[in-house]
């Protein structure tokens, strides 16, 4: 591929213009050009979600995303789910309930789990696991990751559930 071209990107937050070929694979720009190692390539056909990055809050996998596709579109990366130092819930549940083990899938399933989360807050566990669908794990058998995204999802929608009246009016 040569007639590289300067791509503007929206990564993570921050605008970052970077020397690429538009047909160049998403995954290749942002581990060789951005710097960003947590897109991690499995099996280079799209079937394996270890390279999962959200392109406009959607998950996709970016061994199969032209860097042209993604111009002008706001690219999140693990790498973003923390903020001001704080681990995102996604992630602190994740080591809470066990669900990572070699971590080679990890940004992967979080950003799967977190698009879901964001379009269904309150997902049943078969929600989850279509959700999850696209990402595969060969470490930990998916019951402590569907765990840990399940009690993210039940703290939201605690937050979200109205509380009974006691009698005489007051909680």
């Amino acid at each position: 591929m040569n007639a590289e071209q300067v791509l503007r990107f929206r990564i993570n937050g921050s605008d970052c213009d970077l020397a690429a070929h538009p047909a160049e694979r998403l995954i290749d720009v942002l581990r060789n050009q951005a710097g960003i190692t947590s897109v991690k390539e499995g099996c280079g056909t799209g079937q394996c979600g270890s390279c999962t990055v959200l392109l406009d809050g959607r998950p996709v996998v970016s061994c199969l995303t032209f860097a042209g596709d993604a111009v002008g579109r706001e690219i999140t990366t693990v790498e973003a789910l923390a903020e001001g130092g704080e681990m995102h819930p996604l992630q602190k549940a994740f080591m809470e309930h066990g669900a990572v083990q070699c971590g080679f899938c990890t940004p992967g399933m979080l950003l799967a789990a977190k698009a879901l989360l964001d379009e269904d807050p309150a997902p049943s566990e078969d929600d989850i696991r279509r959700g999850l669908s696209g990402n595969l794990c060969r470490c930990t058998g998916y019951a402590k990751i569907i765990d840990a995204i399940q009690s993210v999802a039940g703290v939201r929608k605690a937050a979200r559930a109205p509380r009974k009246a006691t009698k005489g009016g007051r909680r």
